[in-house]
């Protein structure tokens, strides 16, 4: 069904959907790049059995694991089929703040304009997000289009579900970012504070929202930002970690009595965003079904 919507849906790999909701949505994706010991590898390319294995080298390897945006080719070559099939494209992707993810996509939608492709049916959006927040977006956008709904109508579901969100996440240790430079503002919890359990949020750039000293109290912080997110009337949850089921599953048990509702899904996040947090992390957050569409 979703194969013949008039409306493709195209995301980049971080925004770690499971398989089966890229499946049931046809959502089209474009890999980024990660190089762990003089090793690229597409993200794409490394299934979530491997995950386990990726990080337990990051942690042993001296150096630190590098990523890269993909190439504008990359999403030519996602985007020229599916405009040759006369359809429009929303193509949502990780915040411009940290990935020059959204700047390849608008060159290649260029590149498609000049070549008298298409290129003007492509709709770029920058999810100003990551990890969940992305992901829920492009739901919101792919249930628009499995509705039927147009280009527009499609990016503007993904806006909408964008303007509530809201995502928190801890973290053992800071100093994967600090190794990728990608820290943004929490800059300031640098030095002596590298031993604390920070928590951050992604809203464009990576921020601080408070320390705490231990893992215990970190998820009893996520569990409080999670009963905020269902006083709010955001009732569309999510779960991500890193290498850390159990204390995923933990949180998810939590979530179900807060919001009286499963999660639209439960995920691990991949080697990319990894790359620069560190195994250990976990987070929640979300927005209403309303801003869904659901």
């Amino acid at each position: 069904m979703s194969a013949d919507n008039a409306t493709a849906i195209v995301c980049d790999t971080t925004a770690y959907l499971p398989d089966e909701l890229i499946a049931e949505y046809g959502i089209h994706t474009v890999s980024l790049y990660v190089t762990l010991d003089g090793v690229q590898r597409a993200e794409g390319e490394i299934s979530a059995a491997e995950y386990g294995t990726f990080y337990e080298r990051l942690s042993a390897s001296p150096g630190a694991a590098t990523t890269s945006q993909p190439s504008v080719g990359d999403f030519v070559s996602v985007y020229g089929p599916l405009l040759d099939e006369g359809r429009e494209i929303v193509s949502l992707h990780l915040s411009s703040g940290i990935s020059g993810t959204c700047d390849s996509a608008r060159q290649a939608r260029q590149q498609l304009i000049d070549e008298g492709r298409g290129g003007e049916r492509i709709h770029v959006f920058d999810s100003r997000s990551a990890c969940g927040g992305l992901g829920l977006s492009v739901l919101a956008a792919a249930h628009a289009a499995r509705q039927g709904a147009s280009g527009e109508e499609a990016l503007a579901a993904a806006e909408r579900a964008r303007s509530g969100l809201k995502i928190w996440f801890a973290i053992d240790t800071l100093e994967y970012l600090r190794k990728g430079g990608r820290i943004g503002a929490a800059q300031a919890l640098l030095g002596s504070a590298l031993q604390i359990k920070p928590i951050l949020t992604l809203d464009e750039e990576i921020r601080p929202i408070e320390r705490v000293r231990t893992r215990r109290r970190a998820f009893e912080r996520l569990v409080d930002y999670a009963r905020e997110r269902q006083a709010d009337g955001a009732d569309a949850w999510v779960v991500q970690h890193i290498h850390d089921r159990e204390n995923a599953d933990r949180l998810v048990a939590h979530g179900r009595e807060i919001f009286g509702c499963d999660p639209v899904f439960i995920g691990e996040i991949g080697p990319v965003i990894g790359a620069h947090v560190g195994p250990g992390l976990l987070g929640i957050g979300g927005t209403s079904r309303e801003a869904l569409g659901f």
